[in-house]
């Protein structure tokens, strides 16, 4: 059994892992996720207009809010493959639904990797048919290994709690560290959980977890054209079904929140050769867009995420940011945290560079706060370095 210590599956899911050799031999690169019963199902997608043909027939089967399975590889993202990539992905939706005996509709597919190569369903299509045949409750932790692509390590979290007297368990899976970016989700993310509850209500709840948790991270402010979360959810906790009106819905949304929240930290940690996790944090901003706004500035400036690659605690590269930024900004109002050493007080040095230049060489997450005082709102957004190992990653990446 692969199960991490104390986490919990919920319950009525099996997994299964196959080796296709989609990209390169020696891993696993397929994974299915099935439920044994009918699980009422959500989904939130990239919004870049160029869309892999499985994103395209998910978004199309997520209208019906039900789901049996999910089958995912890593190595090729299907996108840009024209109609025998959208064929493919079917075809893999088909074997599947096969496989298992259940209606085909019911099948999710999800797909990442290099974009424009066709599938090799000549390797696929068995391995999947085999993957089928020998699904085990202890594969979660492999499902994530099997996802992965440049990831460095598998990203996977789990909780359980009381519905009405009921345990209820939430477990995810999840890739991403490089062409991460909001609006959607920035990667590939499925979750499961034996909570009893309808499609509307696991959209709201979904939706609303993604944008606190996925859409507030970036790495290199590119929006993937897979970008794909699915919930399942199968009921077999046995809890009354959950009303958005009712105290078990805001209990049910905490934590999922700390599942989806635990998953970005991950991913955002895991930044395509990244060395530091930083929180950016901008508060007292007249409006929570100029606080995001703000906060995604900073995060995304090539300059200041350089900055903290090399220890060099730069706080004229963060002003400047602000200041092309848009937002509702006074100059001499200006505070800066690194931690809690404060570099910048009303616009201008405090004259702890130094002190602040130890704490980054000396940390592995970083928090950034900077106050506009100008209001009352605040945004976080968290974010990585930027690192020369980066640009071999991707420089080397369809080789």
């Amino acid at each position: 059994m692969n199960i991490p210590k104390g986490m919990k599956i919920p319950r009525g899911f099996s997994f299964g892992i196959a080796e296709a050799a989609i990209k390169k031999p020696g891993r696993p690169d397929l994974a299915l996720i099935y439920s044994h019963e009918d699980a009422a199902a959500a989904g939130v997608f990239t919004t870049n207009r160029i869309k892999g043909a499985p994103v395209k027939l998910d978004i199309e089967r997520i209208k019906g809010g039900k789901a049996r399975a999910i089958v995912v590889n890593s190595g090729n993202a299907n996108v840009c493959t024209g109609r025998k990539g959208m064929s493919d992905a079917r075809e893999m939706a088909r074997i599947t639904a096969r496989q298992l005996g259940i209606d085909e509709q019911t099948v999710f597919v999800a797909s990442t990797g290099v974009i424009g190569t066709p599938m090799p369903m000549e390797r696929v299509r068995p391995k999947i048919a085999a993957m089928a045949g020998a699904l085990n409750s202890g594969f979660f932790e492999d499902v994530a290994r099997a996802i992965m692509t440049t990831d460095t390590f598998p990203k996977y979290a789990a909780r359980s709690f009381k519905l009405d007297g009921r345990e209820v368990r939430i477990a995810a899976v999840a890739k991403g560290s490089g062409m991460i970016h909001p609006n959607m989700a920035t990667m590939l993310c499925f979750i499961i959980t034996d909570v009893k509850a309808g499609k509307s209500v696991l959209d709201r709840a979904l939706r609303d977890s993604a944008d606190k948790s996925f859409n507030r991270i970036t790495v290199d402010g590119d929006t993937s054209t897979s970008d794909t979360v699915l919930l399942m959810a199968n009921g077999l906790a046995g809890n009354p079904p959950l009303a958005r009106s009712s105290g078990q819905y805001a209990l049910f949304c905490r934590h999922l929140d700390a599942v989806t929240m635990e998953l970005a930290r991950m991913v955002a940690r895991d930044g395509e050769g990244a060395t530091k996790l930083i929180e950016v944090h901008v508060k007292g901003a007249r409006t929570k867009k100029d606080a995001l706004r703000g906060a995604f500035t900073i995060a995304e400036s090539p300059l200041v995420k350089t900055a903290f690659f090399g220890n060099d605690a730069n706080w004229g590269r963060i002003m400047a940011a602000l200041g092309r930024s848009g937002i509702g900004i006074e100059e001499e109002k200006v505070d800066i945290y690194m931690g809690k050493i404060k570099i910048v007080g009303k616009g201008q040095t405090k004259g702890k560079d130094a002190e602040a230049g130890k704490l980054l060489r000396e940390s592995r997450e970083i928090s950034l706060l900077v106050d506009l005082n100008l209001g009352r709102e605040s945004e976080k957004v968290l974010t990585c370095d930027l690192t020369d190992e980066y640009i071999r990653i991707n420089a080397e990446y369809r080789t």
